[in-house]
């Protein structure tokens, strides 16, 4: 492999993260905010590792036992992409020679995460799960998608909601969804968008697109599960994760609900909360 396609920093380690193989734990808790993976790590009982390059935080310790990375990726799809190659590049190639490794280590991704609803039944300060993720603005299509069978979802949203775009809807890993679900989630298809404005629908001086159609969007029903939640990472990660062989799944803390225009009056309070379930499901 090229090196200016796979870049390492001087000590070896990959470029962004500023991570080295032995850094890294099999179970990695993904974030936005630098700022929250201290609200993680409190509750560890040691902490082995810490870096932070840029918006990238990385923290590896132990939780009752359980060795631990919880890692900053910023906002968005941009970040995600550079995330999730460097820690695949971390466990599946040789970062010496840039050749891929014979055995494939699968990385268990959890992302906690902030959220806006867009259905009245997921109230402000719920969690919800997200079952299936549509990357609603077409990010992955930088990326050969030939081995996820899409043809059945694209049927259908042309069918029963009038949606021509080819859009892509990513499952969750079953065995991550059966470990955090619970009767205190909500679950449901996370509508991943490129921004947090215009993206989704938000007009503040400018008008949007009228491409930007989240009045039919939020009608999507699929597999029996109803589009429940806007944000900016979600449907990546999954994406990714199916491709290069990881398990990946999201949590997502309700600050706000679009259709009834509210906003959480405490919302660190239910990202804490959030945390806390988490930490106890792994």
């Amino acid at each position: 492999m090229d090196r200016s396609e796979l870049i390492l920093n001087k000590d070896g380690s990959v470029y962004h993260l500023k991570l080295n193989s032995e850094n890294l734990s099999s179970t990695v808790i993904l974030v936005g905010d630098p700022f929250r993976v201290d609200k993680i790590t409190k509750h560890f009982d040691n902490i082995e590792f810490e870096t932070q390059n840029r918006e990238f935080k990385s923290v590896t310790g132990n939780y009752k036992s359980k060795r631990i990375t919880v890692i900053s990726t910023g906002i968005g799809s941009g970040n995600i992409e550079i995330v999730l190659n460097e820690l695949d590049a971390l466990v599946n190639i040789n970062l010496e020679t840039g050749e891929v490794l014979n055995s494939h280590q699968s990385l268990n991704l959890i992302r906690i995460g902030t959220s806006g609803a867009i259905q009245d039944d997921v109230p402000v300060d719920s969690f919800l799960l997200s079952k299936m993720a549509i990357d609603i603005d077409g990010f992955m299509s930088n990326y050969d998608l030939s081995t996820i069978d899409n043809k059945k979802f694209t049927k259908h949203i042309y069918e029963n909601h009038q949606i021509q775009d080819e859009l892509y809807c990513y499952d969750c890993s079953s065995e991550l969804y059966d470990k955090f679900n619970s009767d205190d989630v909500n679950t449901g298809i996370t509508i991943t968008c490129n921004g947090f404005y215009g993206s989704q629908g938000r007009s503040i001086r400018l008008n949007t697109s009228p491409r930007n159609n989240l009045s039919e969007i939020k009608k999507i029903k699929y597999n029996n599960y109803n589009a429940t939640n806007l944000e900016m990472e979600t449907a990546i990660i999954y994406a990714m994760s199916m491709l290069l062989g990881h398990k990946a799944i999201s949590l997502n803390a309700i600050l706000a609900n679009r259709n009834l225009a509210e906003y959480s009056l405490n919302p660190e309070n239910t990202v804490d909360n959030l945390i806390e379930y988490t930490l106890n499901k792994l």
